[in-house]
C-alpha cells in the first residue's frame, strides 16, 4: 500500500486546511489532476458523506492508493472523545469501511 497524496488536518470549526509538511508540490498537483480528470471526488463531498455517517469533527483526511484504488481515509472525533476512521472509494464515494480507532 502506498500513501498517495494528501494529508489534510482540519483545525477546529474554522475550516482552515493545513497541509502536512514533507509532502511535495508534485503530490498536491497529482491530487488536483485526479480531481480535474474526474478520477476522484472532491474532498468536500467526501467530508459531507463522512459527517452524515459519523457525526463529529474531522481531524484528519488522507488520500491513499490501496491496491490500485484511490481511497480517502477520514478520521472524526465524536462528542464522547472517540476517534472513528471511515474509508471511502475516492472515485465513487462508496463507504468501504467504518471502524473505531483503539
Amino acid at each position: 500500500m502506498r500513501r498517495l497524496l494528501v494529508v489534510v488536518l482540519l483545525m477546529g470549526l474554522s475550516g482552515l486546511f493545513v497541509l502536512t509538511p514533507g509532502l511535495s508540490d508534485e503530490d498536491h498537483q497529482q491530487a488536483r489532476r485526479l480531481k480535474e480528470l474526474g478520477e476522484i471526488l472532491p474532498l468536500e463531498q467526501i467530508i459531507k458523506a463522512a459527517k452524515a455517517r459519523q457525526p463529529g469533527r474531522v481531524i484528519e483526511v488522507e488520500l491513499e492508493n490501496k491496491d490500485g484504488r484511490h481511497v480517502y481515509e477520514v478520521e472524526l472525533l465524536n462528542a464522547r472523545g472517540e476517534v472513528w476512521e471511515l474509508y471511502f472509494d475516492a472515485a465513487t464515494g462508496e463507504l468501504i469501511k467504518r471502524e473505531r480507532e483503539d
